[in-house]
């Protein structure tokens, strides 16, 4: 496996805010991320989180802000092809191979650090090329998921509980995975209750409870 560096990129939010049935989640939120670096957005349940990360993946509106990509909107950017989002569903077909979900997933992006193969040996699914996914376990559902992130080539990195039905063994691959994507200059914005062991990386944190 080649180490492919990405390129340098920034990703910025400006006086964002989000209402949902008439209440404030928050407002007047900023933050920018570079490469290298990670966000945690915490907060108590209903804060607004996972809100926060679909506005920022397009699959909802903000009430107000901009959101940039390298200077840029992102709806005038290439910012859709430069993210990858996991959220609480794991976005795999559960009709498919574990092969096939993979092979679609290639067919819509830039190529990643990992061939196919790789990626399923990276994630403990090797030998599971071809079997159903509505077959798996959760936490093997959840590894497919994260195997996507790594056959394909894109700068930020959108984790929504990524630690959701993984074991002890799953969480330390995943910030393992976490680290490297780090490392080659990518970025980083997820919500986790777990507490985050990223070796020397810093981990900058959002508390969305408090944007109000």
């Amino acid at each position: 496996m080649d180490s492919l560096t990405l390129e340098n990129r920034s990703f910025e939010v400006r006086n964002l805010s989000c209402i949902r049935d008439d209440r404030i989640l928050f407002e007047g939120l900023d933050f920018t991320l570079n490469n290298n670096q990670v966000l945690l957005l915490e907060g108590k349940n209903g804060s607004g989180k996972t809100s926060l990360l679909r506005i920022i993946c397009g699959f909802r509106e903000q009430d107000a802000g901009d959101i940039i990509w390298c200077n840029t909107p992102i709806k005038d950017s290439d910012f859709f092809a430069e993210m990858a989002y996991v959220g609480h569903l794991d976005g795999v077909k559960k009709e498919l191979t574990v092969v096939e979900n993979l092979k679609m997933s290639l067919a819509l992006s830039v190529a990643g650090n990992y061939s196919i193969e790789q990626a399923l040996d990276k994630v403990h699914l090797a030998g599971y090329d071809d079997s159903i996914v509505q077959s798996l376990s959760a936490g093997q559902k959840r590894r497919l998921s994260l195997a996507r992130l790594l056959i394909t080539r894109n700068s930020l990195w959108v984790l929504d509980e990524p630690f959701t039905s993984i074991d002890k063994e799953g969480i330390k691959l995943i910030e393992s995975l976490m680290h490297e994507h780090i490392c080659a200059g990518g970025m980083i914005i997820l919500t986790s209750h777990h507490d985050l062991y990223l070796h020397e990386t810093e981990v900058q944190k959002i508390n969305l409870s408090l944007c109000h």
